[in-house]
């Protein structure tokens, strides 16, 4: 007799299902990797965009990146550094809703 069995199908169908979770569990992980990698570069990069600014004239303020960014504050810190001449600014940049933060040091002098 040719062709399969019932059990000979049912067992492929059973292979492939599990093949295909396995698939798609590791394609949603990856895509959260994906989100949150691309979440701390737009962080890392208007940090450094603030920074970039606030070198031109150092001083201590906060804000946020509206219109484009409204969900994102910024903060800058002048604090003295452990080396004579020099100061330390901190730039933080911070999402409201999930607390995430990405902080630069910079020593400027003074």
């Amino acid at each position: 007799m040719r062709g399969f069995t019932l059990l000979e199908v049912m067992v492929a169908l059973a292979i492939m299902a599990c093949v295909i979770l396995t698939l798609l569990g590791s394609v949603n992980y990856h895509i959260g990797i994906i989100a949150n990698e691309r979440d701390s570069t737009t962080l890392t990069i208007l940090a450094r965009y603030r920074m970039a600014e606030l070198e031109q004239s150092p001083a201590k303020g906060e804000g946020t990146f509206a219109p484009l960014h409204p969900e994102l504050s910024w903060k800058s810190d002048l604090l003295p550094a452990d080396l004579p001449g020099l100061q330390k600014m901190v730039v933080k940049v911070r999402r409201g809703s999930d607390g995430r933060e990405v902080a630069l040091v910079r020593y400027i002098a003074k």
